[in-house]
């Protein structure tokens, strides 16, 4: 995905790196064992749905069952995370 900057140019959007955060951080509002609150972006929470690691998110309930290969996922999606350390320039 490529989004257009102010100045012209444009920006790559790391999709994945967006849905590993977003699985990270359903993974962090777990309710019910397997609930989570579906406060993310529409596209994201579909890219999710695509790759089987939540139900359709299309509903008027306010929380997204994470399937089991989500918990999984995100599970490892969040120590990826905790672990990163930026690069020094």
């Amino acid at each position: 995905m490529r989004v257009q900057k102010a100045a012209g140019g444009a920006h790559d959007i790391n999709t994945d790196a967006i849905d590993e955060v977003a699985l990270a951080l359903l993974y962090l509002t777990l309710h019910d064992q397997y609930r989570a609150w579906k406060g993310f972006d529409w596209d994201v929470l579909n890219r999710l749905y695509q790759r089987g690691f939540i139900e359709d998110p299309v509903n008027k309930i306010k929380s997204v069952i994470v399937t089991e290969e989500g918990l999984r996922e995100s599970s490892g999606s969040l120590t990826n995370i905790s672990s990163f350390r930026p690069t020094e320039k």
